[in-house]
């Protein structure tokens, strides 16, 4: 079996233990460590990280199994990997990120069938053989959705169908609203962060940026100011000018990220006219009139000419009966 290590600049991190292809003694090791820097393996004592997935901002997620289940389920092993060279401050608002959704994912992920269900978090000290010091590292441990990114599907097969993008609007809206309704702006909605499952499930990802409303509704006046933590190209304008956030953010940049599905431009600065400040899709694909409509407002600079709620949204989506319910998948 091969084991990654998850240390941080780990010159060799690939690992094998022919000893644990044995099911016994797989349930039963107390421990393996990276015959290359130290680093134990077999995390919080049962997840095994198989494979690096991705490595980006402040972390990096990798494939595990989890040894204390029959079946030795798949998870999400994600790992808090700040940069060296953040200043105090940042530091501290990139492990507020983390525990963010660490918190985010344990209270909405269990009430949510889109939603990854938090299964650990957890703090791990390990000695550094290199320089006698103590490292520290965080990990949470997420539910594993089988299935690919809708960046990874717009990059494999091009353009999403007009029927295939309102497929998926109207499943992430339903998502969205669920969150706004609980307290929550999700502050990263784009291609990158929804998952297609491979039964044709859409799942809202990455719940780190998430802003907590600070008073009243969802749809209220005020989300508080923003971190400055966001998408370029996918969020609005009070996003990037970190200003106030509202469930209208979050809307702005699912219409962003149906323009991208519709055109296969994954790079929505492509289609956005700085001068005009507006966006220039009409050029690249020809819409239902109805579906031009409602994406032209939930793309409105202004917060307040936007769509309030997703359910307003969805409303809007249905009233044109040449709209289809549902689509095969892309």
């Amino acid at each position: 079996m091969e084991i990654t290590c998850t240390r941080p600049g780990c010159t060799n991190p690939r690992n094998f233990f022919s000893d644990l292809d044995d099911k016994q003694t797989l349930k039963t090791v107390q421990q393996k460590y990276c015959s290359s820097c130290g680093m134990q393996l077999i995390l919080d004592g049962r997840y095994l990280p198989i494979k690096l997935l991705g490595q980006g901002g402040f972390g990096a997620a990798y494939l595990a199994s989890d040894r204390r289940t029959p079946a030795n389920h798949a998870c999400v092993v994600k790992q808090f990997q700040p940069p060296t060279d953040l200043t105090s401050q940042q530091l501290e608002i990139a492990l507020n990120l983390f525990d963010r959704e660490a918190e985010v994912l344990e209270r909405l992920g269990a009430q949510h069938p889109q939603i990854p269900r938090l299964l650990a978090f957890f703090p791990l000290r390990v000695a550094n053989a290199l320089n006698g010091e103590t490292d520290q590292f965080f990990y949470l441990v997420q539910e594993y959705i089988q299935g690919k990114t809708l960046e990874e599907l717009v990059t494999e097969q091009g353009p999403f169908s007009e029927a295939e993008t309102v497929e998926v609007m109207r499943s992430i809206l339903g998502i969205l609203q669920f969150v706004h309704e609980n307290g929550a702006i999700h502050r990263d909605v784009k291609p990158s962060n929804i998952m297609r499952h491979d039964n044709g499930q859409y799942f809202l990802l990455d719940f780190g940026t998430v802003k907590q409303v600070a008073q009243g509704s969802a749809s209220g006046a005020t989300m508080g100011s923003s971190t400055g933590v966001f998408s370029a190209g996918f969020a609005p304008p009070e996003q990037m000018a970190g200003r106030a956030v509202y469930a209208s953010t979050d809307l702005y940049s699912l219409g962003v990220t149906a323009l991208v599905l519709l055109t296969g431009k994954l790079n929505p600065i492509e289609i956005f006219d700085a001068y005009s400040n507006r966006w220039q899709w009409q050029p690249f694909v020809t819409v239902d009139p109805g579906l031009s409509s409602v994406l032209e407002r939930l793309l409105e600079p202004t917060p307040n000419q936007r769509y309030k709620t997703a359910a307003e949204v969805l409303n809007a989506l249905n009233q044109f009966q040449n709209l289809p319910q549902t689509a095969a998948p892309h």
